[in-house]
């Protein structure tokens, strides 16, 4: 393929692509180019390194999650849908989070992103300062509820290097696992429940109750200062 049938955009598309697939240590120059059916020079006219192409990337997909209309909802329904639409993000796309931690991530469709969250939580009745640090408190317990399935499907993809069996490898560390559970009270009580049968699941519904329960935080302190400022 010719370096003028490509586009920035058809490159990015693809690095999420392969990003899905293989992960941040499988995406290079080469296997990109290959998946276009282009050379590796024709990607570099375009874009000239992998951390730009990570980045690119990296925010192209901020634009999958939901924006609500601020008009048309409350507050709480808007940030539940916001923050909903970002964990699916994140669990779509499991290399996203290595990536805070190995790029420098921003763009247009992260600030895009940021910005409504902070328009939710200032419609709230927080003031600028506590709007900032309620967007944070979610951003951070979003991001945290994702590590369980990136690491699951990083982790199965390391296991199956060199044609080893990630569910063979899984399941005996499973083992191991509930024997050191058998020996303590609580752990023991939660053997064979669905969170305890598999490596890095959580109990079912825990995402949902970790977000409402913020929330709830969040109306009960803003009810206080309403009180406060009424006295």
């Amino acid at each position: 393929m010719a370096r003028d049938t490509l586009t920035a955009d058809r490159i990015v598309h693809a690095a999420i692509e392969l990003l899905d697939d293989e992960g941040l240590d499988g995406l290079n120059m080469r296997s990109l180019a290959k998946r276009l059916g282009s050379a590796a020079t024709a990607v570099y006219w375009h874009i000239k390194t992998k951390d730009e192409l990570v980045r690119l990337a990296g925010d192209a997909i901020w634009y999958e999650i939901e924006q609500p209309d601020l008009d048309a909802t409350d507050w709480r329904t808007a940030a539940t849908v916001q923050a909903v639409g970002m964990h699916e993000m994140l669990t779509r796309h499991p290399w996203l989070g290595q990536a805070f931690g190995s790029h420098l991530m921003h763009g247009p469709g992260q600030a895009r992103h940021d910005d409504l969250s902070l328009a939710i939580y200032e419609k709230a009745g927080f003031n600028a300062a506590d709007a900032d640090r309620a967007a944070a408190t979610v951003l951070t317990f979003v991001l945290g509820s994702a590590l369980g399935p990136a690491a699951e499907v990083s982790l199965k993809r390391r296991l199956s290097k060199n044609g080893a069996d990630a569910e063979q490898l899984m399941t005996d560390a499973m083992t191991r696992a509930t024997e050191t559970a058998q020996q303590l009270p609580r752990l023991r009580e939660r053997l064979g429940t669905p969170a305890a049968s598999q490596y890095v699941a959580a109990p079912d519904n825990t995402f949902e109750f970790g977000l409402q329960s913020i929330l709830d935080g969040f109306e009960t302190r803003l009810t206080a200062d309403r009180a406060r400022r009424q006295e």
